[in-house]
């Protein structure tokens, strides 16, 4: 049986890439931002390990948070590198989808 995709369930809080970027920013930046990037970096490496260990074992809600920490560390990482994810996103890729991908 396939779950449905993530955001439509009413009950879901949901966000934008956006929005969870600046609720990491509004958490962690002043811890993170004194760690530094090369810090903060091997921690999101760290959670990449972990990510490819939960798609090793196969086990769903494993994989599910890694995907989630991962993303968080990699939002940090933009954070306190000056990068807005979403608008990295939507030039690099959404435009270039809309426009067939050049």
């Amino acid at each position: 049986m396939n779950n449905p995709p993530a955001g439509t369930n009413k009950n879901e809080p949901q966000v934008t890439l956006g929005e969870f970027q600046k609720l990491i920013r509004q958490h962690f930046y002043e811890h993170d931002s004194s760690r530094g990037t090369p810090g903060t970096f091997l921690w999101f490496m760290e959670e990449i390990g972990e990510l490819a260990t939960a798609l090793a074992s196969g086990d769903q809600p494993q994989k599910a948070e890694e995907f989630a920490d991962v993303l968080a560390w990699l939002c940090t990482l933009a954070n306190i590198n000056d990068i807005d994810l979403e608008k990295a996103v939507c030039e690099k890729y959404v435009l270039n989808m809309k426009d067939g991908w050049k």
